[in-house]
Protein backbone atom coordinates (compact mmCIF):
# COMPACT_ATOMS: atom_id res chain seq x y z
CA UNK A 1 0.00 0.00 0.00
CA UNK A 2 1.35 3.43 -0.95
CA UNK A 3 1.59 5.57 2.22
CA UNK A 4 -0.90 8.44 2.35
CA UNK A 5 1.89 10.83 3.31
CA UNK A 6 3.38 10.41 -0.17
CA UNK A 7 0.78 12.90 -1.39
CA UNK A 8 2.21 15.58 0.87
CA UNK A 9 5.34 15.58 -1.28
CA UNK A 10 3.21 16.90 -4.15
CA UNK A 11 1.70 20.22 -2.95
CA UNK A 12 -0.32 20.75 -6.14
CA UNK A 13 -2.55 17.84 -5.12
CA UNK A 14 -3.99 20.02 -2.38
CA UNK A 15 -5.43 22.24 -5.10
CA UNK A 16 -6.42 19.90 -7.95
CA UNK A 17 -7.32 16.34 -8.83
CA UNK A 18 -4.47 15.54 -11.20
CA UNK A 19 -5.21 12.74 -13.68
CA UNK A 20 -2.91 13.71 -16.56
CA UNK A 21 0.27 11.87 -15.56
CA UNK A 22 0.63 10.16 -18.95
CA UNK A 23 1.34 13.62 -20.38
CA UNK A 24 3.62 14.73 -17.56
CA UNK A 25 3.91 13.67 -13.96
CA UNK A 26 4.23 15.87 -10.93
CA UNK A 27 7.60 16.16 -9.20
CA UNK A 28 7.89 15.57 -5.45
CA UNK A 29 9.59 18.00 -3.11
CA UNK A 30 12.81 15.93 -2.79
CA UNK A 31 13.34 16.21 -6.56
CA UNK A 32 12.80 19.96 -6.47
CA UNK A 33 15.15 20.26 -3.51
CA UNK A 34 17.89 18.30 -5.29
CA UNK A 35 17.70 20.66 -8.26
CA UNK A 36 17.73 23.74 -6.05
CA UNK A 37 20.69 22.40 -4.11
CA UNK A 38 22.66 22.30 -7.36
CA UNK A 39 21.62 25.85 -8.25
CA UNK A 40 22.35 27.25 -4.80
CA UNK A 41 25.41 25.38 -3.63
CA UNK A 42 27.50 23.90 -6.45
CA UNK A 43 26.29 25.31 -9.77
CA UNK A 44 29.08 24.72 -12.28
CA UNK A 45 29.61 23.03 -15.62
CA UNK A 46 30.35 19.32 -15.73
CA UNK A 47 33.20 17.28 -17.14
CA UNK A 48 35.50 20.21 -17.87
CA UNK A 49 36.64 21.87 -14.68
CA UNK A 50 39.02 20.96 -11.89
CA UNK A 51 37.74 23.40 -9.31
CA UNK A 52 35.71 22.14 -6.37
CA UNK A 53 32.24 23.13 -7.63
CA UNK A 54 32.81 21.55 -11.03
CA UNK A 55 34.04 18.35 -9.41
CA UNK A 56 30.95 18.14 -7.20
CA UNK A 57 28.57 18.85 -10.11
CA UNK A 58 30.36 16.33 -12.35
CA UNK A 59 30.14 13.62 -9.70
CA UNK A 60 26.44 14.26 -9.04
CA UNK A 61 25.68 14.26 -12.76
CA UNK A 62 27.62 11.02 -13.25
CA UNK A 63 25.82 9.51 -10.26
CA UNK A 64 22.49 10.32 -11.90
CA UNK A 65 23.47 8.31 -14.98
CA UNK A 66 24.49 5.42 -12.76
CA UNK A 67 21.19 5.53 -10.84
CA UNK A 68 19.11 5.55 -14.01
CA UNK A 69 21.10 2.66 -15.48
CA UNK A 70 20.53 0.60 -12.34
CA UNK A 71 16.82 1.51 -12.37
CA UNK A 72 16.39 -0.23 -15.74
CA UNK A 73 18.72 -3.12 -14.93
CA UNK A 74 21.41 -1.92 -17.32
CA UNK A 75 24.57 -3.59 -16.03
CA UNK A 76 26.10 -3.00 -19.45
CA UNK A 77 25.58 -0.63 -22.37
CA UNK A 78 25.49 3.15 -22.39
CA UNK A 79 22.95 5.41 -20.67
CA UNK A 80 22.68 8.81 -22.35
CA UNK A 81 20.64 11.76 -21.11
CA UNK A 82 18.45 13.48 -23.69
CA UNK A 83 15.72 16.10 -23.56
CA UNK A 84 12.90 13.57 -23.84
CA UNK A 85 11.82 10.30 -25.47
CA UNK A 86 11.39 12.07 -28.80
CA UNK A 87 15.03 13.11 -28.91
CA UNK A 88 16.16 9.66 -27.77
CA UNK A 89 14.30 7.96 -30.62
CA UNK A 90 15.60 10.53 -33.11
CA UNK A 91 19.16 9.81 -31.95
CA UNK A 92 18.63 6.22 -33.05
CA UNK A 93 16.90 7.15 -36.30
CA UNK A 94 19.69 9.51 -37.33
CA UNK A 95 22.57 7.54 -35.82
CA UNK A 96 22.08 4.08 -37.33
CA UNK A 97 23.13 5.15 -40.85
CA UNK A 98 20.13 3.69 -42.66
CA UNK A 99 20.43 2.83 -46.34
CA UNK A 100 17.81 2.57 -49.09
CA UNK A 101 16.13 -0.83 -48.88
CA UNK A 102 16.52 -1.15 -45.12
CA UNK A 103 13.23 -1.87 -43.42
CA UNK A 104 11.76 -0.51 -40.19
CA UNK A 105 8.78 -2.25 -38.60
CA UNK A 106 6.56 -0.42 -36.13
CA UNK A 107 2.88 -0.40 -35.11
CA UNK A 108 -0.15 1.83 -35.41
CA UNK A 109 -0.24 2.15 -31.62
CA UNK A 110 2.81 4.39 -31.61
CA UNK A 111 3.09 7.92 -30.31
CA UNK A 112 4.04 10.28 -33.13
CA UNK A 113 7.55 10.35 -31.63
CA UNK A 114 8.01 6.69 -32.58
CA UNK A 115 6.39 7.06 -35.99
CA UNK A 116 7.48 10.34 -37.58
CA UNK A 117 11.25 9.62 -37.45
CA UNK A 118 10.70 6.42 -39.43
CA UNK A 119 8.34 8.15 -41.88
CA UNK A 120 11.03 10.76 -42.46
CA UNK A 121 13.59 8.05 -43.15
CA UNK A 122 11.18 6.54 -45.65
CA UNK A 123 10.69 9.87 -47.40
CA UNK A 124 14.32 11.02 -47.32
CA UNK A 125 16.39 7.85 -47.55
CA UNK A 126 14.17 5.27 -49.20
CA UNK A 127 13.80 3.14 -46.07
CA UNK A 128 10.89 0.73 -46.23
CA UNK A 129 8.36 1.20 -43.44
CA UNK A 130 5.87 -1.43 -42.30
CA UNK A 131 3.20 -0.33 -39.81
CA UNK A 132 1.37 -3.16 -38.06
CA UNK A 133 -2.28 -2.39 -37.25
CA UNK A 134 -3.72 -3.56 -33.93
CA UNK A 135 -6.53 -6.04 -33.57
CA UNK A 136 -10.00 -4.59 -32.83
CA UNK A 137 -9.28 -4.78 -29.09
CA UNK A 138 -6.03 -2.85 -29.54
CA UNK A 139 -3.68 -5.79 -29.10
CA UNK A 140 -0.64 -6.45 -31.28
CA UNK A 141 0.57 -10.05 -31.35
CA UNK A 142 4.09 -11.28 -32.03
CA UNK A 143 2.75 -13.12 -35.09
CA UNK A 144 1.34 -9.88 -36.52
CA UNK A 145 4.72 -8.19 -36.18
CA UNK A 146 6.60 -11.27 -37.38
CA UNK A 147 4.62 -11.24 -40.62
CA UNK A 148 6.28 -7.91 -41.48
CA UNK A 149 9.83 -8.81 -40.47
CA UNK A 150 12.21 -10.16 -43.09
CA UNK A 151 15.97 -10.29 -43.63
CA UNK A 152 15.95 -6.67 -44.84
CA UNK A 153 14.53 -5.48 -41.53
CA UNK A 154 17.09 -3.30 -39.78
CA UNK A 155 14.99 -2.22 -36.81
CA UNK A 156 11.76 -3.05 -35.01
CA UNK A 157 10.53 0.01 -33.09
CA UNK A 158 7.60 -0.57 -30.74
CA UNK A 159 6.01 0.97 -27.69
CA UNK A 160 6.02 -1.00 -24.47
CA UNK A 161 2.64 0.43 -23.43
CA UNK A 162 0.09 2.39 -25.47
CA UNK A 163 -0.44 5.95 -24.27
CA UNK A 164 -4.02 5.76 -25.58
CA UNK A 165 -5.33 2.27 -24.84
CA UNK A 166 -3.04 1.41 -21.94
CA UNK A 167 -2.24 -2.09 -23.19
CA UNK A 168 1.21 -3.64 -22.76
CA UNK A 169 2.84 -5.16 -25.83
CA UNK A 170 4.63 -8.54 -25.88
CA UNK A 171 8.03 -6.92 -26.29
CA UNK A 172 10.18 -9.92 -25.39
CA UNK A 173 8.44 -12.19 -27.87
CA UNK A 174 8.63 -9.58 -30.62
CA UNK A 175 12.31 -9.05 -29.86
CA UNK A 176 12.95 -12.77 -30.21
CA UNK A 177 11.52 -12.71 -33.73
CA UNK A 178 13.56 -9.60 -34.58
CA UNK A 179 16.80 -11.27 -33.50
CA UNK A 180 16.04 -14.31 -35.64
CA UNK A 181 16.27 -11.99 -38.65
CA UNK A 182 19.24 -10.02 -37.37
CA UNK A 183 17.12 -6.92 -36.65
CA UNK A 184 17.58 -4.54 -33.75
CA UNK A 185 14.80 -3.78 -31.24
CA UNK A 186 13.94 -0.28 -30.00
CA UNK A 187 11.42 0.01 -27.17
CA UNK A 188 9.57 3.23 -26.38
CA UNK A 189 9.31 2.96 -22.61
CA UNK A 190 7.83 6.39 -21.95
CA UNK A 191 4.65 4.90 -20.50
CA UNK A 192 6.12 1.79 -18.88
CA UNK A 193 9.38 2.72 -17.14
CA UNK A 194 7.62 5.16 -14.74
CA UNK A 195 4.97 2.65 -13.70
CA UNK A 196 6.31 -0.90 -13.50
CA UNK A 197 9.57 -2.79 -13.02
CA UNK A 198 11.53 -2.69 -16.28
CA UNK A 199 14.78 -4.50 -17.09
CA UNK A 200 16.54 -4.10 -20.41
CA UNK A 201 17.92 -7.62 -19.99
CA UNK A 202 14.43 -9.08 -19.63
CA UNK A 203 13.06 -7.00 -22.50
CA UNK A 204 15.91 -8.12 -24.74
CA UNK A 205 16.02 -4.74 -26.45
CA UNK A 206 18.92 -2.92 -28.08
CA UNK A 207 17.56 0.55 -27.36
CA UNK A 208 15.26 1.78 -24.59
CA UNK A 209 13.92 5.34 -24.72
CA UNK A 210 11.96 7.14 -22.00
CA UNK A 211 11.27 10.54 -20.48
CA UNK A 212 12.18 11.92 -17.07
CA UNK A 213 9.15 14.18 -16.85
CA UNK A 214 6.79 11.19 -16.82
CA UNK A 215 8.62 9.50 -13.92
CA UNK A 216 8.48 12.31 -11.32
CA UNK A 217 11.53 14.03 -12.81
CA UNK A 218 11.87 17.49 -14.36
CA UNK A 219 10.76 18.43 -17.85
CA UNK A 220 13.47 18.56 -20.49
CA UNK A 221 14.99 15.26 -19.36
CA UNK A 222 14.99 11.90 -21.08
CA UNK A 223 17.07 8.78 -21.54
CA UNK A 224 18.45 6.66 -24.34
CA UNK A 225 19.95 3.36 -23.27
CA UNK A 226 21.82 1.49 -25.98
CA UNK A 227 23.29 -1.98 -25.73
CA UNK A 228 26.23 -1.06 -27.95
CA UNK A 229 27.36 2.60 -28.26
CA UNK A 230 27.72 2.39 -32.04
CA UNK A 231 25.37 5.21 -33.05
CA UNK A 232 26.71 8.24 -34.87
CA UNK A 233 26.15 11.19 -32.48
CA UNK A 234 23.41 13.59 -33.52
CA UNK A 235 25.41 16.60 -32.31
CA UNK A 236 29.16 17.07 -31.87
CA UNK A 237 30.99 19.84 -30.08
CA UNK A 238 32.10 20.88 -26.62
CA UNK A 239 32.21 18.08 -24.09
CA UNK A 240 31.92 15.28 -26.67
CA UNK A 241 35.49 15.28 -27.91
CA UNK A 242 38.79 13.83 -26.79
CA UNK A 243 41.10 15.77 -29.10
CA UNK A 244 40.72 18.40 -31.85
CA UNK A 245 43.20 19.80 -34.35
CA UNK A 246 42.61 22.12 -37.26
CA UNK A 247 42.37 19.04 -39.49
CA UNK A 248 40.50 16.41 -37.47
CA UNK A 249 38.80 15.52 -34.20
CA UNK A 250 38.42 12.43 -32.04
CA UNK A 251 35.23 11.85 -30.09
CA UNK A 252 35.38 10.82 -26.46
CA UNK A 253 33.81 7.65 -25.08
CA UNK A 254 31.01 7.07 -22.60
CA UNK A 255 27.77 9.01 -22.44
CA UNK A 256 29.62 12.31 -23.03
CA UNK A 257 30.10 11.26 -26.66
CA UNK A 258 26.36 11.78 -27.15
CA UNK A 259 25.84 14.79 -24.87
CA UNK A 260 27.67 17.59 -26.67
CA UNK A 261 27.34 21.04 -25.15
CA UNK A 262 26.26 21.96 -21.65
CA UNK A 263 23.51 19.53 -20.60
CA UNK A 264 20.51 20.13 -18.35
CA UNK A 265 22.64 19.52 -15.28
CA UNK A 266 20.04 20.35 -12.64
CA UNK A 267 17.53 18.27 -14.59
CA UNK A 268 19.83 15.27 -14.73
CA UNK A 269 20.47 15.48 -11.00
CA UNK A 270 16.72 15.85 -10.42
CA UNK A 271 16.07 12.77 -12.55
CA UNK A 272 18.53 10.81 -10.44
CA UNK A 273 16.65 11.91 -7.32
CA UNK A 274 13.33 10.89 -8.92
CA UNK A 275 14.76 7.41 -9.43
CA UNK A 276 15.76 7.33 -5.75
CA UNK A 277 12.22 8.34 -4.82
CA UNK A 278 10.56 5.63 -6.92
CA UNK A 279 12.96 2.96 -5.71
CA UNK A 280 12.30 4.01 -2.14
CA UNK A 281 8.65 3.09 -2.69
CA UNK A 282 9.42 0.05 -4.87
CA UNK A 283 8.32 -0.32 -8.46
CA UNK A 284 6.40 -3.51 -7.71
CA UNK A 285 4.37 -1.53 -5.17
CA UNK A 286 3.87 1.32 -7.66
CA UNK A 287 2.59 -1.21 -10.17
CA UNK A 288 0.23 -2.87 -7.68
CA UNK A 289 -1.13 0.49 -6.50
CA UNK A 290 -1.90 1.65 -10.02
CA UNK A 291 -3.48 -1.68 -10.98
CA UNK A 292 -5.94 -1.36 -8.09
CA UNK A 293 -6.84 2.20 -9.03
CA UNK A 294 -7.17 1.33 -12.73
CA UNK A 295 -9.68 -1.39 -11.93
CA UNK A 296 -11.64 1.01 -9.73
CA UNK A 297 -11.65 3.67 -12.43
CA UNK A 298 -12.68 1.37 -15.28
CA UNK A 299 -15.46 -0.24 -13.30
CA UNK A 300 -16.75 3.19 -12.32
CA UNK A 301 -16.63 4.62 -15.84
CA UNK A 302 -18.27 1.58 -17.40
CA UNK A 303 -21.19 2.04 -15.03
CA UNK A 304 -22.05 5.47 -16.46
CA UNK A 305 -24.62 5.56 -19.28
CA UNK A 306 -23.22 7.17 -22.41
CA UNK A 307 -19.55 6.60 -21.50
CA UNK A 308 -17.51 4.25 -23.70
CA UNK A 309 -14.15 3.00 -22.41
CA UNK A 310 -11.46 1.84 -24.85
CA UNK A 311 -8.64 -0.66 -24.51
CA UNK A 312 -8.37 -3.92 -22.58
CA UNK A 313 -10.03 -4.51 -19.25
CA UNK A 314 -8.22 -4.04 -15.94
CA UNK A 315 -5.47 -6.49 -15.11
CA UNK A 316 -1.78 -7.24 -15.62
CA UNK A 317 -1.96 -6.58 -19.37
CA UNK A 318 -2.41 -2.82 -19.05
CA UNK A 319 -1.22 0.31 -17.28
CA UNK A 320 -3.16 3.13 -15.61
CA UNK A 321 -4.07 4.99 -18.80
CA UNK A 322 -7.81 4.98 -19.47
CA UNK A 323 -9.33 6.50 -22.60
CA UNK A 324 -13.06 7.11 -22.96
CA UNK A 325 -15.67 9.16 -24.76
CA UNK A 326 -19.00 10.62 -23.65
CA UNK A 327 -21.87 10.29 -26.08
CA UNK A 328 -22.93 13.63 -27.55
CA UNK A 329 -19.88 15.56 -26.31
CA UNK A 330 -16.57 16.45 -27.92
CA UNK A 331 -13.60 15.21 -25.82
CA UNK A 332 -12.48 18.81 -25.30
CA UNK A 333 -15.94 19.70 -23.94
CA UNK A 334 -15.64 16.90 -21.40
CA UNK A 335 -12.13 17.92 -20.37
CA UNK A 336 -13.22 21.55 -20.01
CA UNK A 337 -16.21 20.59 -17.87
CA UNK A 338 -13.98 18.50 -15.62
CA UNK A 339 -11.39 21.27 -15.41
CA UNK A 340 -14.05 23.60 -14.06
CA UNK A 341 -14.32 21.12 -11.18
CA UNK A 342 -10.51 21.11 -10.75
CA UNK A 343 -10.13 17.65 -12.31
CA UNK A 344 -7.27 17.60 -14.82
CA UNK A 345 -7.48 15.13 -17.71
CA UNK A 346 -6.21 15.14 -21.29
CA UNK A 347 -8.39 15.26 -24.40
CA UNK A 348 -7.78 14.95 -28.13
CA UNK A 349 -5.55 12.67 -30.20
CA UNK A 350 -2.77 12.18 -27.62
CA UNK A 351 -0.15 12.40 -30.40
CA UNK A 352 -1.62 9.23 -31.97
CA UNK A 353 -3.69 10.49 -34.90
CA UNK A 354 -3.24 7.39 -37.12
CA UNK A 355 -4.47 5.17 -34.29
CA UNK A 356 -7.44 7.42 -33.63
CA UNK A 357 -8.44 7.30 -37.28
CA UNK A 358 -8.06 3.51 -37.22
CA UNK A 359 -10.37 3.33 -34.20
CA UNK A 360 -12.94 5.59 -35.86
CA UNK A 361 -12.37 8.38 -33.35
CA UNK A 362 -11.51 11.42 -35.47
CA UNK A 363 -11.92 13.78 -32.50
CA UNK A 364 -9.92 11.55 -30.17
CA UNK A 365 -10.79 10.61 -26.61
CA UNK A 366 -10.69 11.85 -23.05
CA UNK A 367 -7.79 10.26 -21.16
CA UNK A 368 -7.38 9.89 -17.41
CA UNK A 369 -4.00 8.61 -16.25
CA UNK A 370 -2.58 7.61 -12.88
CA UNK A 371 0.70 7.68 -11.00
CA UNK A 372 2.06 6.75 -7.61
CA UNK A 373 0.48 9.83 -5.98
CA UNK A 374 -3.02 9.12 -7.32
CA UNK A 375 -5.65 8.00 -4.81
CA UNK A 376 -8.97 6.22 -4.68
CA UNK A 377 -10.55 9.55 -3.84
CA UNK A 378 -9.20 10.98 -7.12
CA UNK A 379 -10.82 8.14 -9.03
CA UNK A 380 -14.14 8.49 -7.22
CA UNK A 381 -14.12 12.23 -7.81
CA UNK A 382 -13.66 11.67 -11.55
CA UNK A 383 -16.45 9.11 -11.74
CA UNK A 384 -18.86 11.28 -9.78
CA UNK A 385 -18.12 14.33 -11.92
CA UNK A 386 -18.58 12.35 -15.14
CA UNK A 387 -21.96 11.11 -14.00
CA UNK A 388 -23.06 14.72 -13.97
CA UNK A 389 -21.32 15.59 -17.25
CA UNK A 390 -22.75 12.58 -19.09
CA UNK A 391 -26.19 13.10 -17.60
CA UNK A 392 -26.28 16.64 -18.91
CA UNK A 393 -25.13 15.75 -22.43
Amino acid sequence: MIPAEIRRDFPLLAEVCYLDSAATSLSPEPVLQAMLEYERHYRANVGRGVHRLSQIASQKYWDAHRKVAAFIGAAEGETVFTRNTTEAITLVAEGLRFRPGDRVVTTLLEHHSNLLPWMRLRDRKGVELSIVPPAPDGTVTPDAVASCIDDHTRLVAITHASNVLGNLLPVREIGRVAREHGALLLVDGAQSVPHLPVSVAELGCDFLCFSGHKMLGPTGTGVLWMREPTLEPLIVGGGSIDRVTDEAYTLTGGYARYEAGTPHIAGGIGLGRAVDYLQGIGMAEVRSHEERLTRRMMEGLRGIAGVTVYGPGPGPGRIGVVSFTVEGLHPHEVAHALSEQEIMVRSGHHCCMPLMNHLGLPEGTVRASLHVYSSGEDVDRLVEALQGVAGGA
